[in-house]
């Protein structure tokens, strides 16, 4: 039937070939021009060697294929969903909006869509040639054609717009962290300058870094470095004394033989790296979504609070990355009274949650997935129903959810992912990002050959297997490479 007036549906053996044949060229015709464009997009990444992003561009390729897929599905499968039955009486309960009356006065205006019901529309834009779908008495279909083409539209708006936002946020924060290469320069340029003399004796309290960050002595200190943590990140998240004091941490910790080591370079090609896993939509995301849509009942305004949860963990996560590099001037300050040459902290997993730097990174991922669902879950409600549907909520809900989500994204982008970039580098280990790509394909081969050889039982001693002797790694010191978003071994031992 058709949706509104009754007609019969026409098939395609009666459909005029000119309008098939013109439908078939504009859909294969888009096809090829965004295949084409992103295909353009990788050349010109591969061209300039960017290879961590080139590699985050395979991930949204994988990301559209899956999205294929799960069309493909939800089309042929259709049919045998929609002859899924179940008790009418199932089907009153965990509603989205509350059913008028006239909603359960016959089981065909239930065919016409579960959400199309809502809207006022009998619309049928996946109808499939079977007519109306006969239940036994009592029951109904579990979902209809029009409900299973809506969700099948949702689907493709979160994936989409994870991907935008992803990408947005990225971007914008790519551009903050540039600012900082200034910085580098002049560093870089004060090492050429500097003449072979005795370092000079300072007291702890004279250095930036310290006056800064240092809150005092006792319990007191603590609640005031946490508040101040936590404020912090709203304004001037990063300064240049900063940066230049866990710079040099990390140098002096990890590459003592190289001080003119180039470490925002070695920033950008880490946090590269790391949008791979951000820009994907792993297993427990698309679980969350399922819960959400499972909750989404009506009177619960779970569209609204769920906002809340994004930016709780953001203002989490944001206070947490300050409070590591106000820790790491506490450490200093109260084990020095003075410090002859420049001020060093000591990087440590033990300032981290769990003692895993990487924590961060799933979290940043989750909240940049949630607040694009968010935001997608409006505009897709918006488009598809209308602003005055039920499932969208009263203006009282509606604006603070869109408050919420652009104060996210601006946050994100401008404060948490530039500390992100900077503060996590101040774990106990370093990652393969600090060496030249083809030094990461050596090391990669030699772990693996390695590991075929300690399989096959060949006489290597253990000692020999763990490592390989890196020069200027500093005195006692034994870093691991701690392995990016991408395949490869993991935690390679470096003695």
């Amino acid at each position: 039937m058709g949706g509104g007036g009754g007609e019969e549906q026409i098939s395609l053996e009666f459909t005029p070939t000119w309008i098939v044949a013109l439908v078939c060229s504009v859909i294969v015709f888009i096809s090829l021009v965004v295949e084409r464009l992103l295909h353009a997009v990788g050349k010109q990444l591969k061209k300039k060697n960017q290879k961590p992003l080139f590699e985050a561009l395979q991930k949204v390729k994988e990301e559209l294929m899956l999205l294929g897929f799960i069309s493909l599905l939800l089309t042929v499968f259709q049919g045998s969903i929609q002859k899924i039955c179940i008790p009418e009486r199932l089907t009153q309960r965990m509603l989205p909006c509350k059913k008028e009356d006239h909603l359960f006065e016959s089981p065909s205006h239930y065919q016409t869509g579960f959400f199309s019901g809502i809207s006022g529309s009998g619309r049928r834009l996946l109808a499939g040639g079977g007519g109306v779908v006969q239940c036994p008495k009592g029951k109904v279909p579990a979902l209809s054609l029009e409900a299973l083409h809506q969700l099948h539209i949702f689907i493709f708006v979160l994936a989409i717009s994870h991907v935008s936002f992803c990408a947005i946020t990225m971007l914008l924060g790519m551009a903050q962290i540039r600012e900082w290469k200034n910085w580098e320069d002049a560093i870089q340029k004060q090492k050429e300058g500097e003449n072979q003399t005795a370092p000079k004796i300072s007291h702890v309290r004279q250095f930036d870094f310290i006056q800064e960050r240092f809150k005092g002595f006792g319990n007191d200190s603590k609640v005031g470095s946490w508040a101040h943590s936590f404020f912090k990140q709203f304004y001037g998240s990063v300064t240049k004394s900063d940066y230049t004091t866990l710079r040099l941490g990390f140098i002096m910790t990890h590459c003592k033989g190289n001080p003119r080591f180039n470490f925002h370079k070695y920033m950008i090609r880490v946090l590269e790296s790391d949008f791979q896993k951000v820009v994907g939509i792993s297993w427990y995301l698309w679980i969350f979504v399922v819960l959400f849509l499972m909750l989404n009942i009506d009177g619960w305004h779970t569209y609204f609070w769920i906002a809340f949860v994004p930016l709780i963990l953001l203002l989490a996560v944001g206070t947490k990355l300050e409070h590591v590099i106000t820790q790491l001037a506490h450490e200093v300050a109260e084990k020095h009274c003075a410090i002859e040459g420049d001020l060093v902290v000591k990087p440590s997993d033990d300032h981290f949650w769990f003692h895993r730097p990487r924590v961060v990174l799933y979290l940043i991922h989750f909240i940049l997935f949630q607040n694009a669902f968010e935001i997608a879950f409006f505009f897709w409600i918006l488009v598809t129903y209308g602003f005055d549907s039920c499932i969208m909520g009263r203006v009282r809900y509606i604006i603070p959810r869109l408050v919420i989500g652009v104060l996210i994204q601006v946050l994100s982008s401008y404060s948490t992912l530039p500390l992100y970039a900077l503060v996590t580098q101040m774990g106990s280990s370093f990652k393969r990002e600090i060496f030249d790509e083809h030094v990461q394909v050596g090391l990669i081969g030699w772990a693996e050959k390695i590991k075929k050889r300690k399989g096959t039982g060949l006489a290597f001693k253990a000692k020999a297997a763990t490592g390989v002797q890196m020069q200027g790694m500093g005195e006692n010191q034994s870093p691991k490479v701690e392995d990016g978003a991408t395949g490869g071994p993991s935690n390679v031992q470096l003695q």
